[in-house]
């Protein structure tokens, strides 16, 4: 998000960067179907609803909660750059129905849709090394508590005024630290308090569906630009454009170097590398595209794109079984996405920063790597509690048979792919089959020639 704006005292709203805001606020929210879609496609056939589920949930659970205090705790007066408080904000009650976001030119009722949806999407990006083996009600309940003691103070303290981070000038565009980080550090703290998948480094586990990773990875692209280019809150300066260019230049770098890696490794071009690379791009520019030329973003995609594909074995290496590669991607996406700004910063778009290619030495840096590790830190440490709690009171995991025999039936008594009204299938070859007569005197012939044969 950008830094406080001073504008003259006869601000007005601006029908343009309103409308420009509402339109962006709409393909963040895409971005949480294209997300399960794209995770919906990973996971195998028995697990693909509750895939989906786990991302459409927190449309439902998160969009309550910011509501009724969501929006204050983050970006309500600040209270020891920690957490902030507004009780005009509490149920947005007390909001006017043209009163200016402070500094900018939208309503506060448009700044807060627009940031619901960064809520929304952060946790559901979680659900995906959580793949097969979470109950469902624990995972809702485990989102109510993960985005009320971490999402929201850290949304504060990385982009709320007076919030500390924020204060100290760490630089995150659009979500790097608050969303990828966070995300991708909570997934891990989860994953480590519930275990592996049954027949994890034994079984497959191949993608059931990559043409619909495909499409959610497509989808994901799509909003993406509402994600980063919205959250300069307008585009009066450039800087929003600035940011669009760079999130597609820094995608297209990404999803290149992620398969060229795959080529030289593998020995193959894949759909699942082509995906994975591009998430991998639109993660890293997340916070550093406000900040660095289009020339700068393809650097800094190409260097995601090659050590996110490097970074998604780890989870082989160590043991830990992250299922949909949520670590690979998002947390070490936003690390590099984050530290690069120390690197790249030119000075010359969001804001007179300079990293330490363009002469501004190793303090950005710095400060770089203090949110990077401070974020990932609490958000690695909080989240394993909860879950730890959760595991130890309601339970976080299925039962081994239930996961063996697949979460979709158990936890929503449904399906994905229903084959038995389609033609061709088990009806299809009962109708075709011989009469029971027939059958009896087919096998007693069978029985008749190999005596004769004996």
């Amino acid at each position: 998000m950008p830094p406080g704006i001073t504008l003259a005292a006869d601000a007005e709203l601006s029908a343009a960067n309103t409308g420009f805001m509402l339109i962006c606020s709409a393909l963040v929210m895409l971005m949480t179907p294209g997300l399960a879609f794209f995770y919906g496609g990973m996971v195998r056939v028995k697990s693909t609803l509750n895939m989906l589920m786990m991302s459409f949930i927190s449309l439902g659970i998160v969009t309550i909660l910011w509501v009724l205090y969501g929006f204050s705790l983050a970006f309500g007066t600040d209270s020891g750059s920690l957490i902030g408080w507004s009780s005009d904000y509490v149920g947005l009650s007390g909001i006017g129905l043209t009163e200016l976001w402070d500094g900018y030119t939208i309503p506060v009722y448009v700044f807060a849709v627009f940031q619901l949806m960064f809520a929304i999407i952060t946790p559901a990006l979680i659900s995906g090394a959580l793949a097969d083996r979470v109950k469902f009600t624990a995972w809702a309940l485990f989102i109510v508590l993960w985005v009320t003691v971490v999402y929201f103070p850290v949304a504060h303290w990385v982009w709320g005024e007076g919030g500390w981070l924020f204060e100290m000038g760490v630089i995150d565009f659009a979500g790097g630290t608050a969303v990828h980080i966070n995300a991708g550090a909570a997934a891990l703290g989860v994953i480590l308090v519930i275990g592996k998948r049954v027949g994890f480094k034994k079984d497959p586990m191949r993608p059931h569906s990559l043409p619909l990773v495909m499409l959610g990875a497509g989808l994901l692209w799509f909003g993406w630009f509402g994600f980063n280019a919205g959250s300069w809150l307008g585009n009066d300066d450039g800087v929003g454009a600035v940011m669009f260019v760079n999130t597609q230049v820094a995608t297209a770098a990404a999803m290149l170097a992620w398969l060229g890696y795959e080529k030289i490794r593998h020995g193959s071009f894949t759909t699942l590398g082509a995906a994975s690379g591009a998430v991998a791009g639109l993660v890293a520019i997340t916070p550093s595209g406000g900040s660095c030329s289009p020339l700068g973003a393809i650097a800094i995609g190409a260097v995601a794109g090659l050590l996110c594909a490097m970074a998604v074995g780890l989870k082989y290496k160590f043991g830990y079984d992250d299922s949909l590669d949520v670590i690979g991607v998002h947390l070490v996406g936003g690390v590099i996405g984050s530290l690069l700004v120390g690197f790249f910063a030119t000075g010359g778009v969001q804001s007179e920063v300079k990293g330490l290619f363009y002469g501004g030495g190793f303090e950005q840096l710095g400060k770089q790597a203090i949110g990077v590790f401070a974020v990932l830190a609490y958000s690695l440490i909080v989240s394993a509690i909860l879950a730890f709690v959760l595991d130890k009171t309601i339970g976080m995991r299925v039962t081994e048979d239930d996961e063996v025999s697949g979460i979709d039936q158990v936890e929503h008594a449904e399906t994905a792919y229903d084959f038995s009204g389609a033609g061709g299938g088990a009806a299809a070859r009962r109708s075709a089959a011989p009469a029971p007569a027939d059958n009896a005197a087919a096998a007693a012939q069978t029985k008749q020639t190999k005596k004769v044969d004996a």
